[in-house]
């Protein structure tokens, strides 16, 4: 490949910053650079800044300031959430998740699961991904002490009832959690309307940098802390406090809120333009995912007998920059287990394709790589790859 890409379509993995973002950090990363828990004038402004930050994030997740705890990111906020919340509450030491969910939060349930003693549910999904209501509410049960079940989900772009689902956890008294990083941006976050005692987001997602995060929990559930020491963050997260990256959050989160409807709406068009591009343009592709219940800015395919990586190669030398599903199973090579879960064969889903892109990818450009996959593909099927 030579020169820049000619698009980049792996924003589910991550996106640029913003320039607004980087301008909105920088004086906290030089003149106003104190420790937030200090108490001298360049800390208290500092501290000013953070509570900010932490107010600006709530409004947009439509909750109190002090049910927002900054974390790394969004594994951190996810590992915070599931074991936080199990361990503070363990009930009958028995969880109802998804085996589609991000690997934080698998890896989190196998932790309880091995260390802890506690018993998970998996609720089974459908072909488009989709968990049935019907299925969760029989996996909940007196004893169940948290149930887990992402918003949207990072590879295929399925959007769960999580609204449906937090009203039948509530039924029997269990709290929810969502993962809601890759949601972020794209569908409204309004904990209330969610009906969510927990929700994680990142902000490399959003245009702020990687390693910030944050996590919703309802103020009446109770939380038991993942890192010790210090007590900061109302002593849900110890650590000094990142000022600079709580900044660039809450700047990322603002700017995404005011233009999310529109921003939804053009991607959505302009997904389901290129969804028809590829699948006219070659035939044994495959959509993954539901059809309609799906993120604005995500399409992916499986295209059978043809490797995956071998095309992602092909596109890239085209200058189209895309994935093969999760970027967050660092060094994997076992085929997706969100397509495994969803009832594909392993050699089906070995030739996964993920395209994803932000608001400012028009469509015209996005049209314009549906015969490069075409072509990829074509050339990967004839060196029998």
């Amino acid at each position: 490949m030579s020169g820049a890409p000619l698009l980049y379509l792996d924003a589910a993995a991550t996106s640029p910053v913003r320039r607004e973002v980087l301008e909105a950090m920088w004086p906290y990363l030089t003149g106003t650079f104190g420790n937030a828990s200090s108490h001298h004038g360049v800390g208290e402004a500092a501290a000013k800044a953070l509570s900010a930050a932490r107010a600006e994030v709530a409004r947009f997740l439509g909750c109190r300031a002090s049910e927002v705890t900054f974390t790394s990111g969004g594994t951190e906020a996810d590992n915070l959430a599931v074991k936080g919340i199990a361990l503070a509450t363990p009930r009958g030491r028995h969880i109802v998740t998804t085996p589609i969910e991000h690997e934080a939060v698998l890896a989190s349930v196998d932790y309880l699961v091995r260390v802890h003693g506690f018993e998970a549910t998996f609720v089974p999904v459908g072909r488009d991904g989709l968990v049935a209501p019907d299925d969760f509410a029989a996996a909940l049960r007196p004893g169940t002490t948290l149930a887990a079940v992402m918003l949207a989900n990072n590879e295929i772009g399925t959007i769960e009832p999580v609204a449906e689902l937090a009203e039948l956890a509530h039924e029997h008294s269990v709290p929810l959690f969502t993962d809601a990083v890759q949601a972020a941006g794209w569908l409204p976050l309004d904990v209330k309307d969610l009906g969510v005692d927990a929700l994680s987001i990142a902000g490399h997602k959003l245009g702020a940098p990687k390693g910030v995060g944050a996590l919703y929990v309802r103020g009446r559930i109770p939380l038991e802390p993942v890192l010790h020491g210090g007590g900061q963050e109302r002593g849900r997260r110890s650590g000094t406090e990142n000022v600079a990256a709580a900044v660039g959050l809450a700047t990322a989160v603002r700017l995404a809120a005011a233009g999310r409807e529109e921003a939804a709406r053009s991607a959505a068009h302009a997904r389901d333009a290129f969804i028809a591009a590829v699948l006219g343009s070659v035939p044994e592709a495959r959509l993954t995912g539901h059809a309609a219940a799906r993120l604005p800015g995500t399409a992916s395919f499986v295209f059978p007998g043809v490797n995956g990586e071998a095309i992602l190669l092909e596109l890239e030398r085209r200058g189209v920059i895309s994935s093969s599903g999760s970027a967050c199973a660092a060094g994997s090579e076992d085929a997706s287990h969100v397509l495994l879960a969803a009832g594909y064969e392993e050699d089906v889903a070995r030739t996964a394709v993920r395209f994803s892109w932000g608001a400012d990818v028009e469509e015209e450009r996005l049209l314009a790589v549906a015969p490069l996959v075409a072509e990829a593909v074509r050339a990967v099927a004839s060196l029998g790859a």
